[in-house]
Order: structure tokens, then C-alpha cells, then sequence
């Protein structure tokens, strides 16, 4: 729950890096959650017989409240496997768009300076950057 904590606190922070755990753990918590709304809002709508309005109304502002934080998580998980935020406009391809950002995640690229190590200032599709890190690693600095 915390992950799913930290993305909302991010909600809109579009910059940096989103570990694996990080971005699965709030798709699985944001999935779960959405399972729970569609549970309570079904059958308030067939009890008082308003032909899914309730329903339909719900699932939207649930989306609503949660679709800029996916995207930024989404974005940031992209940073991190070394990608643009661009790569996030894949999704709209219809049918393979999500399945080519799902493999796209489970094939992460060698980072130039190992893996966790966030140059600050990177362009990380190209691995070029200021010399500025957030931690050290093997020994540099």
C-alpha cells in the first residue's frame, strides 16, 4: 500500500524513475480498488433499477481521479527502463500497444551507469547527462 501512497503523493510528477515493485504494485492496488467500486456500484444500480447511470457514473470519476497519477507512473517506469515518455503514446496503437510497452518493461535496457544509479539532468534514452548522482555506485564519487 505504501507504493500505491507514494504514486498518488507524485501525482502529477512526471520526471524521474519508477522502480518495477514501485509501478506493478500500484497497477495491482489500482486494479484491485477498481474491482471494489465496480462490487459496491452494481448493485446499488440494480437496486434502485437506474439502468447503470450509477454505475457508469462512479467508474468514471474513479478513473478520472486516478488516470493522471497512472500516467505519471507510467512515464516514470519508462524513464527507468531507459525509455522517453513518449514511448507512454504506444498505448493508443490498438491491440499491440499495451502488449509492446508490457514486454517493452520486462526487457529493461542496461542503464550506462549500472542499474538504480539516476544521473540527475539525463537524457536517458540517450545516456548522456550532468555529473551529478543520487548515490553512489561502485565506488565512483
Amino acid at each position: 500500500m505504501e507504493w500505491f501512497i507514494k504514486c498518488i503523493k507524485q501525482y502529477a510528477d512526471f520526471k524521474g524513475r519508477a522502480r518495477r515493485k514501485e509501478y506493478w504494485m500500484f497497477t495491482l492496488i489500482f486494479w484491485a480498488l477498481c474491482f471494489l467500486v465496480t462490487l459496491s456500484a452494481a448493485p446499488i444500480d440494480a437496486i434502485l433499477e437506474t439502468e447503470g447511470i450509477i454505475y457508469i457514473t462512479v467508474m468514471c470519476l474513479f478513473i478520472l481521479a486516478f488516470i493522471v497519477p497512472n500516467y505519471a507512473v507510467t512515464v516514470r517506469r519508462l524513464h527507468d527502463t531507459g525509455r522517453s515518455g513518449w514511448w507512454l503514446l504506444i498505448n493508443f496503437i490498438p491491440y499491440i500497444g499495451g502488449i509492446w510497452l508490457f514486454v517493452a518493461d520486462l526487457r529493461m535496457r542496461k542503464q550506462p551507469f549500472g542499474h538504480g544509479v539516476l544521473i540527475v539532468g539525463a537524457d536517458h534514452a540517450r545516456g548522456d547527462g550532468l555529473e551529478l548522482w543520487s548515490g553512489i555506485a561502485d565506488g565512483v564519487l
